[in-house]
């Protein structure tokens, strides 16, 4: 799974990239979104292309009581959405996830007791865009409304199936491509292996 990401690059960059204009006044930059904190990350929706905007990392779902589900809710296994209460509803609620790198830790010990932190990057360091899903959740408590999301997994390639050797799943980075198809809807399924090439090195 992927729980820890990062976003580097300036705003015009990002801009440029994904030709989409910055609708916030707040950093877009981190060095390291702690997904279990539930950072506002940089995002575009399906709804809306044009606008790079920040959401929570964490779906709630319309029908949650509260923010807690949150912590179950980083992660989507691509293979289950259609069955999973927090994601079945929301699969026409489609996103780019604007990223540059995630960390995954290798197990060097049956029981996780050593672990080696990877940096996962592009080979040239660049922008990428993970598949996600998002959703507008509303606190009946004080009436905000929570603008939040899931970043979609599929099972690890070569490359992640040694790093991530445990449960052996990575996120799905969306080849330039098929950034398009993924926003206008198409058959999630048609995602699901990830072909993209990756880069890691030691943290």
């Amino acid at each position: 799974m992927c729980f820890h990401s990062q976003q580097t690059k300036d705003a015009q960059s990002v801009s440029k990239r994904f030709k989409a204009k910055v609708n916030t006044t707040k950093s877009i930059q981190s060095n390291h979104y702690n997904g279990f904190t539930h950072p506002q990350t940089p995002i575009i929706t399906n709804i809306n292309r044009e606008e790079i905007q920040l959401f929570s990392w964490g779906l709630i779902p319309n029908w949650a009581k509260d923010k807690t589900i949150q912590a179950y809710t980083l992660n989507a296994k691509i293979e289950t959405l259609n069955e999973k209460p927090s994601f079945k509803n929301n699969i026409v609620n489609r996103c780019l996830i604007i990223a540059d790198g995630f960390t995954e830790w290798q197990w060097l010990d049956p029981k996780g007791k050593q672990k080696q932190p990877y940096l996962i990057t592009l080979p040239n360091n660049d922008l990428f865009a993970y598949a996600g899903l998002y959703s507008f959740w509303t606190d009946t408590q004080t009436g905000e409304i929570v603008e939040s999301y899931t970043m979609v997994t599929t099972q690890a390639n070569e490359l992640m199936s040694q790093i991530h050797n445990t449960k052996k799943r990575m996120p799905i980075i969306l080849e330039p491509h098929q950034e398009e198809s993924w926003l206008n809807g198409e058959n999630y399924l048609h995602f699901a292996n990830c072909k993209i090439e990756l880069s890691a090195k030691q943290k």
